[in-house]
């Protein structure tokens, strides 16, 4: 009997199919339809969102130059969070051999609330970014020795670790969980996390955050582009046209999310409002698979979008692609 596959649409970013698996089917009837999908990912992409250890990445910057050349992505976005400092060492790892895009994610604040901004092609050397950053590194750093300075009654004692960090890392709870492993206070992560970082009492510091007007402002006069980082489920056309009217630019559409319906809805809005889109994988260590570096990539066509929104040249042509959008007011 005659067998009829039929097969669903896929966008080539969220649906990518193991070699492995390919080759354990050699003989049956569905090798074509699996090696026809697998053919269908795109490697001329572009993973927007990465960390390195100048943020709570565990990769170093050459390391996530070294995973995205070998995922055969012909961009990366460094997007460390409140610093610039992985960005140079990414693009001399590169050596021409890739774009390394110039990001960030700041920590911002929308209706009381934290908001990650990403911001793109920004001038590594613009000073006011430059100096904004840097503040909301001391404050991370302030913010992690008080939560050490609360673990040592319990019995772990980390706070001249925490402080020895160099000051152009910003430091999170993953480095005091990191530390509580290495000192022997915890056998993992997922340990420290739930033995020493679970209690309200010890980690409910204030985190220094900026007015996402103010931080939109920062990241577009320093030539670059926002964009709204895993906005969440909750998220609907009336929050993000009223980010957009702040001066918001783009909406990160490809993340790893759970299911793609969001990030579908999550598009479809951002194209009802004429806003870009960006995606990544927000990568940050090997596991989980799903955001290894470019496990989600977006096009170059959409990279192509956000640069000429910068106004900076095209590395194909090397010819200015546009000017700076103004700001709204």
């Amino acid at each position: 009997m005659k067998q009829t596959v039929t097969c669903c649409r896929l966008h080539p970013s969220s649906f990518i199919l193991p070699k492995s698996f390919i080759l354990s089917m050699k003989g049956s009837p569905f090798t074509k339809v699996c090696q026809g999908l697998a053919a269908v990912r795109d490697r001329r992409r572009a993973d927007l969102h990465t960390h390195t250890t100048f943020s709570d990445g565990t990769y170093t910057p050459a390391d996530v130059v070294h995973r995205a050349r070998a995922a055969g992505l012909k961009a990366v976005a460094i997007t460390d969070h409140d610093t610039l400092g992985g960005i140079e060492p990414a693009r001399a790892a590169a050596n021409g051999q890739l774009e390394v895009i110039a990001g960030v994610e700041i920590t911002a604040e929308f209706r009381g609330s934290e908001l990650h901004l990403l911001g793109y092609f920004v001038r590594t050397d613009d000073p006011a970014l430059v100096a904004a950053l840097a503040e909301l590194r001391a404050a991370r750093r302030d913010r992690l020795v008080e939560i050490a300075r609360r673990l040592k009654p319990l019995g772990a004692s980390v706070e001249e670790d925490v402080a020895a960090i160099s000051e152009y890392v910003s430091v999170g709870r993953r480095h005091l969980a990191h530390i509580l492993m290495a000192r022997g206070y915890s056998h993992s992560r997922h340990h420290a996390f739930t033995r020493w970082l679970a209690d309200p009492a010890i980690v409910a510091v204030p985190k220094r955050r900026i007015a996402v007007a103010d931080a939109i402002g920062l990241v577009r006069k320093a030539g670059g582009v926002t964009s709204w980082a895993h906005p969440p489920a909750n998220t609907d056309l009336a929050t993000m046209s009223e980010l957009h009217g702040l001066g918001l630019q783009a909406v990160e559409c490809v993340y790893p999310w759970p299911t793609g319906a969001h990030g579908r809805r999550l598009r479809a809005m951002a194209e009802t409002l004429g806003l870009a889109t960006t995606g990544g994988s927000d990568s940050h260590d090997p596991s989980p698979p799903t955001r290894a570096v470019g496990a989600r990539t977006v096009s170059l066509d959409e990279v192509a979008r956000i640069r000429e929104m910068s106004g900076q040249c095209s590395v194909v042509s090397g010819q200015p692609a546009g000017s700076p959008r103004p700001l709204p007011g």
